[in-house]
């Protein structure tokens, strides 16, 4: 999009384009081949869904379009199948697309030779009666995400990280990660790395550096998830970060602070380990 690339100090992504002043932008995303940009923008108190894409004649990118959007229901948290078949995200809106809102599931539509499907539940082996929030995906199709479906009520705050494996076309029932992700606290918005040596995740802990920050945890070599470490200062401040991507080339990480969309040079992953 014409920027200068970050180094190990996180910038302000695309200021005047996509990071607007008086705007609510978050949940950003590159797709795979680095021609689609989804992210989240809040219009009349509703989040939907953005995308810019990227000509193929050209450096230009086109004008913002929204793909989800709703008077009544909220979509946000865009993220693509490894496949680039179906853009999954999260909403509120009841099953039957026509009822009260309920609890964030997490849902998927379909490429279409004009577009894109109708809004498609991700089923019982991801969502409950509670919160799902915000996914990605490893090589493989295995969903990482969060769930607060353990809780008593929709409201408890105790999210945890939790991953399903995808085979034969459908996901199987999801599992937690252990305590060295999970704690009593808020684990969300995760990002796992597509050969899944990595996780990063906002989590509201007391030892944090403000209202919500990004940690990360790299597998050992016995395959097991490491204690979660705060990422530090290069991204965390007294204000509230979630929502991390890492693009594909794995030059960048993305991620969301206070209604803008920042970016940095992902050697700082490599620091952490």
């Amino acid at each position: 999009m014409g920027q200068e690339p970050p180094g190990r100090e996180a910038k302000l992504f695309a200021p005047g384009v996509v990071s607007q002043e008086g705007r609510y932008e978050y949940g950003s995303y590159f797709s795979n081949n680095g021609k689609e940009f989804y992210y989240a923008v809040i219009v009349n108190g509703k989040p939907q869904i953005w995308v810019s894409r990227l000509e193929d004649t050209s450096t230009s990118w086109t004008d913002p379009e929204v793909v989800l959007a709703s008077d009544k229901y909220e979509y946000n948290d865009p993220f693509l199948s490894p496949d680039g078949k179906r853009l999954f995200f999260i909403s509120d809106r009841a099953l039957d697309g026509q009822g009260d809102k309920k609890d964030f599931d997490i849902w998927y539509v379909e490429r279409k030779d004009n577009g894109w499907s109708e809004p498609i539940s991700s089923g019982p082996a991801i969502n409950t009666d509670k919160n799902e929030y915000y996914m990605s995906f490893t090589t493989d199709g295995t969903m990482y995400f969060s769930s607060n479906g353990e809780g008593e009520s929709p409201a408890n705050k105790n999210y945890n990280i939790r991953f399903a494996k995808f085979s034969g076309g459908q996901f199987h029932p999801s599992q937690k990660l252990g305590d060295s992700v999970n704690s009593e606290y808020y684990e969300a918005d995760v990002f796992v790395s597509p050969d899944e040596q990595y996780v990063i995740f906002c989590a509201e802990r007391p030892d944090g550096m403000g209202q919500g920050d990004l940690y990360i945890s790299f597998k050992d070599e016995q395959g097991q998830w490491q204690k979660a470490k705060n990422m530090g200062k290069a991204i965390n401040t007294d204000k509230y970060e979630f929502c991390p991507f890492v693009s594909s080339d794995g030059k960048y990480l993305f991620f969301s602070r206070d209604g803008d969309v920042f970016w940095i040079s992902a050697e700082l992953i490599h620091t952490l380990n």
